[in-house]
């Protein structure tokens, strides 16, 4: 299923082709990547109407989020990407700086984990898999402690409720009241840092 939808830009207007992934999830989330592409993800069994009214609904913070990344894209084109010597180095630092930390909200949080590992990723900051294995993105330790702290915990909270549901956020806001500001902060900043990414990273 794809979604057409007619957004401004700086000329007129734009058709954007909108992709939809289905897929086992409880909720509709809209993803904006770094290049300004749109798709959507949906629970399987959610009926195309209400895909495309959330969507519609959701326009104008399209419109917001897209001007967003495309100024920041312009602030940002004088930052040179990182190098390969940098991307090791930030990940040789998320495997050291990283497990304590984890270990450390587990044991607040009530939950076991398994395997860590570190990449450098253009769309995730973090997953957590069926099995409990971890998956953080080395770029996080270009963000506030504060960020890095909320990704840790919103990947082990899945421990707990392997979804976006309400009881899954409760269980962040347990751990980090403020969770809020900074999961804005990472839509704000993160394709930002993103960027900085080298082509064959």
């Amino acid at each position: 299923m794809t979604i057409l939808l007619s957004v401004p830009n700086s000329t007129g207007q734009e058709t954007l082709s909108v992709p939809v992934v289905r897929s086992r999830r409880r909720t509709i989330s809209i993803q904006i990547c770094p290049d300004l592409s749109v798709s959507v993800r949906a629970p399987k069994g959610i009926p195309e109407a209400e895909i495309r009214a959330f969507v519609r609904s959701r326009l104008p913070w399209i419109v917001r989020t897209r001007r967003k990344l495309a100024r920041d894209a312009g602030s940002l084109s004088g930052i040179p990407p990182l190098t390969p010597e940098e991307l090791l180095a930030l990940t040789a630092r998320a495997r050291r700086d990283f497990p304590p930390r984890i270990a450390l909200f587990a044991a607040q949080i009530g939950v076991s984990f398994g395997r860590i590992t570190i990449r450098h990723q253009k769309t995730r900051w973090g997953s957590c898999s069926a099995k409990g294995n971890l998956n953080f993105n080395c770029l996080l330790l270009l963000t506030p402690e504060k960020i890095q702290d909320y990704v840790i915990v919103h990947e082990l909270c899945h421990r707990k409720e392997m979804n976006h549901s309400r009881a899954f956020w409760s269980e962040v806001e347990r751990v980090l009241p403020d969770y809020r500001d900074s999961r804005t902060w990472l839509r704000e900043h993160g394709p930002g840092l993103v960027r900085r990414l080298p082509e064959s990273g």
